[in-house]
Parts: C-alpha cells; structure tokens; sequence
C-alpha cells in the first residue's frame, strides 16, 4: 500500500471506534440517545432506484462491481434488482444491518452502507442482513431484533468459508454521524484469534470492536484501509 500517510487516518477511525464503545453500549442499553427508535420508514428508502443501483456499484472498483448482482431497498425488504455473473453482491445496507449489538445509530436513517461481498462473504452475510431488515421492517425494536438475530444465527447461518471479504471503497457512503463517509478500506471474515498482526504498530491491518451477533463460530473482522476510491481517485485529497 503506498504511503504511511494513510495509516493516521485508519488509527483515528479505530480510536473514533473505540472511543464510543463505551457510551454506545450504556446509551444502547438504556434506550436514549439521538435514534432510540425507527423513523418513519420512508426515510429509508432512496427515492431513485437506478441511483440505489449505482451507489451499490460504488462499493467496489467497476471491474467487480460492473458484474456483481446487486439488491436494492423497497417497501418488502431487498430484492434483486442485477443478477450478475462474477459471484459478487453489491448493495446499500441501512443502519440496522450493523453488526455491533450496542450501536446508538442502529436507527439512523441518513446511514447507507455500500458494499460488495464476494461469494464466501455473501453466502455467510446475506442471511443476516435479510433477517434483521424482515425483523425492522415487522417493527420489532432493537432488543429484539438483535436476540432474534442470535438465535437465527445458531440455527440458521452456515459455517464462514476461508477467503470471505467485502469492499467498502466507495466516496458516496455515510456510515454513521461520527464516521461520515470514513475511509475506503476492505474487510476480512475471519476465524476469531486469526494472527494477522491486527492494531500492531506499522500495520494496515485493524480490528475494531465489533461484536459479531449470532454466527456459529467467534469471527473477528480485520479492516485494511485502501489509499484510494473505487473510482481512482486519491483518498488522501479528501481528508483521509
């Protein structure tokens, strides 16, 4: 990865990460903060559905995403909107497809998550995100949705294949009120205790502290930042 330049920005978004974890858990459990519940549900919801598409292909570099299949967000859940052909599966998940139980945005409605998953991460990801947004949209609150995932989880998702990632490139996004639209970086799936050499000093490699709901097995997500937008452009030229 060239340039050291990039890994300040990639520690402060971990240390952003850690910093909060503390308050989002009390603020999570006690109800409060700025979303402590869904909004109306046509905040939600992208008025354009060719822009849905095309934020979902921003995910990624055009190469992979030009032939993934991509979901877009209505009224019923996700449904396909692309069928590719190359394995990936782009789409913009919303605040409640987060994967730590104490997030204080997990109703933000300004949050859009652009995302690619190749096949592994697809097959072991998508279940969740199709449960927890079946469960948002029935109206079921956090508390709920997050044991409801749990339990679909133990019974429900298969066993994480070796080699599941995302891409998170795209300059479009908006992960959260603290993060804005962060960094683009990609993301491994991994067996917890995985020896990548995480948070070491002078490594790319990052571990937040995710709280991983429900899979069969501990997995731990490894983040490593990327120095440039699916697009080409240096990230470095807007602040990351």
């Amino acid at each position: 990865m060239e340039g050291s330049r990039f890994t300040p920005s990639a520690f402060l978004m971990l240390a952003i990460m850690c910093a909060l974890a503390g308050s989002w858990q009390m603020q999570a459990q006690d109800g409060t903060g700025p979303y402590p519940s869904m909004a109306p549900f046509d905040q939600y919801l992208m008025a354009d559905r060719s822009a849905e598409i095309a934020l979902a292909r921003s995910a990624a570099p055009a190469a992979i995403s030009n032939d993934a299949t991509v979901l877009v967000f209505g009224r019923k859940g996700y449904e396909t909107a692309v069928t590719g052909k190359n394995g990936f599966v782009c789409l913009v998940e919303r605040s409640w497809t987060s994967l730590t139980d104490n997030d204080p945005e997990f109703w933000n409605p300004k949050e859009r998550f652009p995302i690619c998953y190749n096949a592994p991460a697809a097959r072991f990801l998508l279940p969740l995100t199709v449960k927890k947004t079946e469960m948002a949209l029935a109206g079921q609150s956090h508390a709920q949705i997050i044991a409801g995932v749990k339990a679909f989880g133990k019974k429900e998702l298969p066993p994480l294949e070796p080699g599941a990632m995302c891409y998170m490139m795209s300059s479009q996004g908006y992960l959260s009120d603290a993060l804005g639209h962060a960094a683009p970086h990609l993301m491994f799936y991994v067996p917890q205790g995985t020896a990548w050499g995480a948070n070491s000093p002078g490594s790319p490699v990052l571990q937040g502290p995710q709280e991983f709901p429900g899979p069969p097995q501990p997995v731990s997500i490894l983040v490593i930042m990327a120095p440039k937008w699916s697009d080409g452009t240096d990230a470095s030229k807007d602040g990351h």
